[in-house]
């Protein structure tokens, strides 16, 4: 070795004993920190030294070393990757640590100095372990503690702090992006709240990451220091997008590490409005399938733009063969209701772009719309004799086949099949409506139908010759008679009214008569009388009064029977009450006769003597004789018993008669 090289070497030791000898923290080269991470509101368990050391922990002093400044996080700036566990190298600004001390053990007893971490520290497992409670984001950073005895002697705890952030949210731009636009214009932002440290962002379209491109895909992304010392994330993505994009949805995703792992949250997805001119037009008819006269039916324009271009519906007039506009809703959908055949003709659609004002023309469509009109019976007044025969026949017009069938319209009975229905020997009863039905099988509901009154000539027809109705005394009563016949007949009364009619059908005329129910009436009765041209045709009304009935004066209704017999009215009990009256009476009379003989006989009454007799009775019942008969029947049922004074029993008489002897 050359004499420069002994005296590098000399100087070199000499350097590295005099720094051995200083012992002062921060000049010599320090071992890598022990790494321990905790979350955000967790307790930090810093150990002064490997946990198989031998060292004497009586005598320790912790300090705490501020952060080079390089790593101070204040203000906004950009985002950096979450970290990865690693093992810490020494950091190349050492000379910039600030070690504080923060806590003393002597003896095994422990005191926090003042400051900050005064009320969150405590000694753990005999002093070996100094236990910082309450994390935040403020303790990441080195914790330094230093042994006296037996020899001088240190040992760096590097504590890692981590808080995952809140669930990420998105926010679409709400004005869309045109695909004419020649920059990248804002799709969505993605904001993810207190988190530490900064959490990364990844943006996705349909399930893929997507990276920034130049005049493609921008990525913007801030963060914000909150007064926790958690940070907030903000991202703006931008991207030129095209047609292809107007169902593509976006959504971001947040990854981040804690203690326990690397994790990650995703955003809901959304979509952002893209906005491109329409290439083309069309038609839309609804319903589909086959049209009707009566239905609803929309015509609506169509086309492949966003926004949709400005329509307009034309129709090609039959005459001159040119399209004509027709007038259209605020959603520009013409309405066609209800349909007619009137409405059948080629449509067409016109959309006009107002930002470009490119016009596009649809193809032209043929609406048809079938219908069935004109239904016809003929003869339109049918008139027949009794005994003879008609034939009726049902035409229509249609642009579909036609079936035809014959209905009887009070029955709704199918009673032909085809557009004509012989009616042979005809009756009475046979008159009255027959409807047509003409139907085009080929489109579901489409019929049209035509009702015709088939007149039989006759002399008026009624239901019943006579009517008995029980009534009541001084009320009002309504009278009805039906009559039916070909002429149409006439109805008059016998007794004054009111009277009113109402057409039944073209053969038959209802009369209602309202009247007091007076003596007279009830004597008389009352009758309807049916005429026409043929003959006349009376019913009678025979009016009997009825007891059950109250005296109010009230209104009720009489209608002869609709083919369904009515049930016949109790008749009072006045023969019954006459035969029990006259009973009691014989019965009296003779009981009464029995005791007069008796007298007789006895000689206790004078009759056919000289001289006056009289009857003997006990000092206290001379001035009285008495005989008693009693009946059990009600009082209103001994309403002939009562004397020629009209004098009536009191209530609480039960039917006792007492007849006075006295003389």
């Amino acid at each position: 070795m050359g004499t420069s090289g002994l005296i590098c070497a000399f100087l070199l030791a000499s350097c590295c004993c005099c720094r051995r000898v200083a012992g002062v923290p921060g000049e010599a080269e320090k071992p890598a920190p022990e790494l321990l991470e905790v979350e955000v509101g967790g307790t930090a368990l810093l150990k002064c030294g490997p946990s198989h050391s031998q060292s004497n922990f009586s005598h320790v002093d912790w300090f705490s070393v501020s952060a080079p400044e390089e790593g101070s996080r204040g203000g906004r700036q950009r985002p950096r990757p979450s970290r990865s566990p690693r093992t810490l190298t020494s950091s190349p600004q050492v000379h910039k640590e600030k070690p504080t001390l923060i806590f003393r053990v002597r003896q095994g007893q422990g005191q926090s100095e003042p400051g900050e971490y005064q009320h969150r520290l405590h000694l753990q497992d005999k002093g070996t372990t100094l236990a910082l409670t309450h994390i935040t984001p403020h303790d990441e950073r080195i914790f330094l503690c230093q042994g006296k005895r037996p020899r001088s002697q240190e040992h760096r705890v590097q504590l890692r702090v981590y808080k995952a952030p809140e669930e990420p949210t998105i926010q679409v731009n709400p004005l869309g992006i045109s695909v004419n636009s020649e920059e990248p214009e804002e799709v969505a932002t993605c904001v993810g709240r207190n988190g530490y440290p900064l959490p990364q962002v990844i943006w996705y379209k349909n399930g893929r990451p997507l990276k920034e491109e130049k005049n493609r895909v921008q990525i913007q992304s801030f963060q914000i220091v909150e007064s926790s010392g958690l940070y907030t994330l903000q991202s703006v993505l931008k991207a030129q997008l095209a047609k292809e994009d107007k169902d593509a949805q976006f959504y971001c995703e947040l990854s981040y590490r804690l203690p326990s792992g690397n994790h990650m949250k995703e955003s809901p997805e959304v979509m952002v409005p893209v906005f491109y001119p329409a290439e083309r037009v069309w038609l839309e008819v609804e319903p589909e399938g086959m049209l009707k006269e009566g239905d609803r039916v929309e015509i609506r324009c169509l086309a492949d733009g966003n926004p949709p271009p400005h329509f307009s519906i034309s129709k090609q007039n039959l005459s001159t063969k040119e399209m004509e506009e027709e007038s259209t809703d605020d959603n520009g959908i013409l309405v066609l209701e209800p349909a007619q055949k009137e409405h059948s003709g080629l449509y067409e659609c016109q959309g006009l772009d107002l930002e470009t004002t490119v016009s596009l023309l649809s193809d032209q469509q043929e609406l048809l719309v079938n219908y069935v009109s004109d239904v016809r019976v003929s003869p339109a007044a049918p008139e027949s004799q009794e005994g003879s025969s008609l034939t009726l026949t049902c035409e229509a017009e249609s642009n579909q086949d036609l079936e035809f069938q014959w209905l009887r319209e009070k029955t709704g009975k199918v009673l032909e099949r085809g557009p004509v229905l012989q009616l042979r020997n005809l009756k009475r009863e046979e008159g009255g409506g027959y409807r047509c039905v003409a139907s085009a099988p080929s489109v579901p509901g489409l019929n049209r139908t035509q009702l015709v009154n088939v007149a039989i000539f006759g002399s008026p027809w009624m239901t019943l010759r006579e009517r008995k109705i029980r009534v009541k005394e001084n009320t009002m009563l309504n009278l009805s008679c039906e009559a039916s016949g070909h002429p149409r007949p006439s109805i008059i009364w016998n007794v004054d009214g009111t009277a009113s009619e109402q057409d039944q059908d073209p053969q038959t005329v209802l009369s209602i008569l309202s009247v007091l129910v007076t003596p007279e009436l009830l004597e008389t009765g009352a009758k309807c009388v049916a005429s026409n041209p043929l003959g006349e045709n009376v019913t009678s009304i025979i009016l009997e009064l009825d007891s059950n009935r109250t005296n109010s004066l009230s209104t009720s209704t009489f209608s002869p029977p609709t083919g369904r017999p009515r049930n016949r009215l109790p008749e009072p009990e006045s023969k019954g009450v006459v035969i029990v009256a006259v009973t009691v009476c014989v019965l009296v009379l003779a009981v009464l006769g029995a005791v007069l003989y008796f007298f007789y006989k006895k000689g206790k009454l004078p009759c056919g003597r000289s001289g006056k007799q009289e009857i003997t009775l006990p000092p206290s019942r001379k001035s009285e004789f008495v005989v008693e008969v009693k009946s059990d029947k009600l009082p209103e049922e001994m309403g002939l018993l009562q004397g020629s004074n009209g004098d009536k029993r009191a209530p609480g008489d039960q039917g006792e008669k007492y007849i006075d002897l006295r003389h």
